[in-house]
Formats: structure tokens, C-alpha cells, sequence
């Protein structure tokens, strides 16, 4: 067997062991393979065929937008459009499927290019957020849209409840506020991190630092949903017991 045989079947053993582990229903293995490499790393091996995950999470995008929206328009009859954009916005953003890819660890079996790993790309939250979705694209070709649903709705579950108890539209940057002030004087400050895409679609990465100690991450369509993201995150590290 060639040193690239090798390498092929200890890479499927490995995204084999994270099906398995993570009770992924796969039976096309390159499937899931694929939603686990990052654009970064395929540009890095154009020698070699390997497709990055970018179709697979564009598909995911839709597959989980679609899920949500039927549990949502079939859990709340009497509410309005809007309501339930925003509760849905809550449950399919970013920082929510970043937070299931890190339950997985999806980011130890991530395939990412150099420049990537060295600069913390395990954690980021665009690639988890992104490779979920993949995933998610992954599991509706290799099974069936019950099957993906079932998935989508156990992993989203935190959020879901959060929108059945009314917990989703909050001002997160002033329960922030609140809670800092109970710990004595402390500066909260946001940043913009990066924003990628046309001006008329654009995605916002803010970072929020409290005494200049990073606390939490969040991205949206414009600065204050990336910032209510943000703040979000950092009230649950601090209710966890994350000092600052």
C-alpha cells in the first residue's frame, strides 16, 4: 500500500470514528469526509482531488433554515412573520452551530490548511459554524430530510428551548451591562474583527473583551446582531464561572 493509500485510510478511520462517536448516521463516508475539509486545506493539495466543504455547507445552510422555519411555523400557529424570523435568526445563527460543532470536537478531525491551524482556526467559530452546516448537507444526501430533521432538532435543542421559554430576543448587551456591575468596575469593549461579502450581503465578526480579557464571539448580518451574539456568549462564560 502507497504512503497516499496510507494516508487516505487513516484520514476515512478517522472521520469514521467521528460518526461513530458522535452518532452520525453516514454510509457514504466521503460525504462526510468532504463537509470536514476546509477551503484552506484543499488549496493547499490541488495535486491531489479533494473538494472543500463550501457546496455541502451552502446546502446545509438551507436544509437547517427549512427545518427550523416547518418546527417553528408548526410549534407557534398564531405568531406573526416576523416573530418567528426572529426566533428562527436565534436558532440558525452562527454561534448556535458553532456551538454544536464544538460539542462534537468537530475541530480536531477538521482538515484545514497551514496558515488556518496555526492561527486558531480549531476554534473559530465561522469554520465550526460552517462545518456544522456541512455536516448537516452531508447527512440530508447520504439519508433523507426525516432523518436530517431528527438530527437538526435534538443537536438545536438549548436554543429551541430557549425560544419556547421567550428567551431569545433579549437585549443581551445590557444583561451583560448588568452582570459586570455586579462584579465592580470593569470596562466592556466590542471590535470588529472582520466582515467577508458584498456590501448588500455582508457577515460581521465582532469579539468582546472585558478588561480587555477576550469573553466571547458572535457574527450577524449587521454589528448589532454579531455584538448581541457576543454578548451573549460572554454571560454564559461568566454564569460558568469564567473570570475576568
Amino acid at each position: 500500500m502507497s504512503h497516499f493509500e496510507n494516508r487516505r485510510k487513516f484520514r476515512l478511520d478517522q472521520v469514521r470514528k467521528f460518526a461513530e462517536d458522535n452518532h452520525i448516521p453516514v454510509q457514504n463516508i466521503e460525504l462526510l469526509n468532504t463537509a470536514l475539509t476546509h477551503t484552506s486545506y484543499a488549496n493547499e493539495h490541488k495535486n491531489e482531488v479533494i473538494h472543500d466543504n463550501e457546496r455541502l455547507e451552502f446546502l446545509g445552510d438551507a436544509v437547517l433554515d427549512l427545518v427550523i422555519g416547518e418546527y417553528l411555523f408548526l410549534r407557534f400557529p398564531t405568531w406573526p412573520e416576523g416573530e418567528l424570523t426572529r426566533a428562527k435568526a436565534s436558532a440558525v445563527c452562527k454561534t448556535a452551530c458553532a456551538e454544536c460543532a464544538a460539542k462534537f470536537h468537530m475541530g480536531d478531525y477538521m482538515r484545514l490548511g497551514k496558515g488556518e491551524e496555526m492561527t486558531g482556526g480549531r476554534q473559530r467559530i465561522s469554520i465550526l459554524g460552517d462545518g456544522f452546516e456541512a455536516v448537516i448537507g452531508a447527512i440530508y444526501l447520504d439519508n433523507n430530510y426525516d432523518v436530517v430533521s431528527r438530527f437538526i432538532l435534538s443537536h438545536l435543542k438549548k436554543f429551541l428551548d430557549l425560544i419556547d421559554r421567550g428567551d431569545y430576543d433579549h437585549d443581551y448587551k445590557s444583561d451583560l451591562q448588568e452582570l459586570v456591575q455586579k462584579h465592580g468596575e470593569a470596562s466592556i469593549h466590542y471590535e470588529v474583527t472582520r466582515d467577508e461579502g458584498p456590501d448588500h450581503d455582508k457577515t460581521i465578526w465582532i469579539e468582546i473583551k472585558i478588561n480587555e480579557i477576550p469573553m466571547g464571539q458572535g457574527c450577524g448580518k449587521s454589528k448589532k446582531d454579531a455584538a448581541q451574539q457576543a454578548a451573549r456568549e460572554a454571560i454564559e462564560k461568566i454564569q460558568n464561572g469564567t473570570e475576568f
